[in-house]
């Protein structure tokens, strides 16, 4: 009899569990949790140090086997944190038409919108790759980029609908998790950058939002469940590079909002030690990290930003090169930030505007000149260097008329390879004038999915910039990372005008000796003169390519210039002392191959045009390009070719109101420099 009635106890206590798993959104209050996860809340207490000041009641209570009661002492704890927002807004009703339709499970990761399916129990299916079939949508839905929407949307507006969607979306996940793998995972569940934006958004959820009372007592204790599992993800399987900065910034966000744990301190000092090294390696002595792509700088500088402000937080004092490093990146973004306020496209990076970020550095750094650059000299203290500079280690060259809007600007890549997110691109050049994209970087389009398969190649190679193609053949891969500075026989900035060269030697799939040594000359405030030297050991077919900014009309005359026809904003490339090019004008092409496409950002691409100037190449030999830039109707140029040997090549470039110039420029060596302005007359 006594067999029979435990057994029907058993029987109806596993049906109520079953039940409540089943029914897990109905699981909100302390008891309901640990009655339903009675081994993931052990496991919060089985990694507290109960020593910690505060927690005597939830020692007291889990020392007794109370393990409710030990949680509710928890929550108490908590309940008293000077970390809790006090000034929340008032409840309403208000909605924001961008956010309300992640309430439908609707959510845009990188462009691109889609439903997530639920299962038949009610989860959310997280392992879902959005309407393309990229991993990179569930990595986002993973990262809880809706609950920092949600949480942001919340702060605006009030509304509670929004906390509690972020209370199961949460919930949900963390259930759905079961059991953490404790492996070196690449799903869209366990990857470390998915860990580390996880543990900065639980932060903020779990103290933000405490005075809402709508994050369920359960959420925040499947939250703490949770958080040691992933501090010893990001400290025993976290990246190198790049995606260590997000890592352990994650790492030493648990350490720092929840120094209860009994590795908490364990964690700062690795993520202290850890993050130093990796600013050492990853970030060159010019300020620049060592992918040498723009956005992904910005990531990185982020991250380790975020880092200093958490020891700061939490009075930990760190070296003085980490904080000299920091201020050195911002000054990177500072000095190549362009006149719109964007910061460079190139490599894998998307067109990010910067000028929000400097201005709130320039206050934090005490920098009037970064508020001087990033604001278009109407705020802040003009620099007393530049406009142009050179970044020596990341071999990238920035030259300006000035800081106004209308600026003359131009980016010219005479570095490295890059160690990730690199593009075959060395010698690129992009310009932007009188508050128009001129000549641009292709852009990344996607790295997975429908879009990648038709342009990821497209993106990393040389096709999609503006740089030469041997036999219909781009560059190869270079070496990753400089050693040292460039030498100063490649570069020099004067008032007058500024030199950059480079060379590349590595082709994919050109047999012989092919070297193409580029190098740029800009006549402060005036045009810029390119020289393309080539060395080869036989006769080759040579494309010249030039990319065009989607917004431009373009047009080419009878005498081979090609021109813009903008209302405001011009540029003209006037090919010196070659006539017989072949030109053909390219846009939204798919077939042979894709040429004359552009992307600003992740997933989006549209055509643009695309000047390709094509000839026989029989020997060794030296190309001249002028690129003149013009605030409204291109004027009349003349260039001609004065000379030219192995070592430069002299031109002279005439416009009636500028008068002339004579230019020599030599292929490496800065000191042979030469532009004389001759009289009007």
């Amino acid at each position: 009899m006594r067999t029979c009635q435990l057994f029907l106890m058993l029987f109806c206590f596993f049906s109520v569990v079953v039940n409540a798993q089943n029914n897990w959104r109905k699981i909100q209050s302390v008891d309901e949790v640990c009655l339903v996860y009675p081994d993931q809340m052990k496991h919060i207490f089985q990694n507290l140090n109960l020593d910690y000041p505060g927690l005597e009641a939830v020692k007291k209570a889990y020392q007794a086997a109370n393990i409710k009661l030990a949680c509710k002492n928890l929550l108490d704890y908590y309940s008293h944190s000077s970390r809790i927002k006090q000034d929340l807004p008032a409840w309403s009703s208000q909605t924001l038409s961008a956010t309300d339709s992640v309430l439908q499970d609707i959510y845009c990761f990188q462009n691109v919108s889609g439903q997530v399916p639920r299962m038949a129990n009610g989860h959310l299916t997280w392992t879902h790759n959005g309407p393309e079939d990229d991993i990179e949508w569930a990595w986002a839905l993973n990262r809880h980029y809706p609950t920092r929407d949600l949480l942001e949307a919340y702060l605006k507006t009030g509304n509670a609908n929004y906390v509690r969607y972020i209370d199961e979306f949460t919930k949900d996940w963390i259930i759905s998790s079961w059991p953490y793998p404790a492996v070196k995972s690449t799903t869209a569940m366990w990857r470390g950058l998915e860990v580390s934006f996880r543990e900065k958004t639980w932060a903020r959820v779990f103290y933000e939002l405490w005075n809402t009372n709508l994050i369920s007592p359960a959420t925040r204790l499947l939250i703490l469940s949770s958080l040691p599992d992933h501090a010893h993800y990001a400290r025993n399987f976290h990246a190198q590079g790049n995606w260590l900065t997000m890592e352990i910034s994650g790492l030493a966000t648990v350490a720092s909002y929840w120094p209860e744990f009994k590795e908490s301190k364990a964690w700062m000092d690795y993520s202290i030690s850890t993050m130093v090294a990796s600013m050492k390696d990853q970030v060159y002595p010019d300020g620049v990290q060592t992918e040498l792509t723009s956005s992904y700088h910005y990531v990185a500088l982020i991250n380790f930003k975020l880092f200093a402000d958490l020891c700061k937080k939490n009075n930990v004092t760190l070296p003085e090169y980490y904080t000299k490093t920091l201020e050195a990146m911002y000054n990177y973004l500072a000095l190549t930030i362009r006149p719109d306020g964007n910061g460079l496209l190139n490599n894998d990076a998307d067109q990010v505007y910067n000028r929000e970020t400097l201005l709130k550095a320039a206050a934090e750094y005490q920098r009037p000149d970064w508020s001087y650059i990033a604001g278009n000299g109407k705020t802040g203290l003009r620099p007393n260097t530049g406009p142009s500079y050179l970044f020596p280690y990341a071999g990238q060259l920035i030259s300006r008329s000035g800081f106004d809007a209308d600026a003359q600007y131009s980016f010219f890549d005479i570095g490295p390879w890059g160690t990730g997110h690199q593009h075959n691109d060395k010698l690129h050049i992009s310009v932007f004038a009188y508050g128009r994209d001129l000549l641009v970087d292709g852009g990344r389009f996607a790295y997975r999915g429908e879009v990648a398969s038709k342009f990821r190649k497209y993106a990393t190679g040389s096709a999609s910039h503006n740089v030469i193609l041997v036999e219909g053949n781009g560059q190869a891969a270079g070496p990753p990372k400089s050693e040292s500075p460039l030498n100063e026989s490649l570069y020099s900035v004067t008032p007058e005008y500024d030199y950059g060269s480079g060379t590349i030697s590595q082709f994919s799939g050109v047999d012989g000796q092919f070297i193409h040594c580029r190098s740029m000359v800009y006549v402060r405030s005036k045009f810029w003169v390119v020289a393309d030297h080539l060395t080869t050991d036989r006769p080759r077919q040579l494309d010249a390519l030039w990319h065009w900014h989607p917004a431009n009309l373009v047009s080419t005359d009878q005498s081979g210039i090609t021109s813009t026809t903008n209302e405001k904003g011009n540029l003209a490339i006037v090919p010196v002392g070659v006539s017989d090019w072949k030109i053909t004008q390219v846009k939204g092409q798919e077939k042979p191959v894709i040429q004359g496409w552009y992307s600003k950002e992740y997933n989006t691409f549209e055509p643009n045009s695309t000047t390709i100037y094509s000839r026989q190449l029989k020997s060794s030999d030296t190309f001249v390009w002028v690129l003149w830039p013009s605030a409204h109707k291109t004027p009349e140029i003349k260039a001609e070719l004065l000379s030219k040997d192995d070592q430069s090549v002299k031109v002279r470039v005439t416009e009636s109101s500028s008068g002339s110039y004579e230019i020599s420029i030599p292929f490496q060596n800065s000191k042979l420099v030469q532009v004389n302005h001759l009289s009007n007359n």
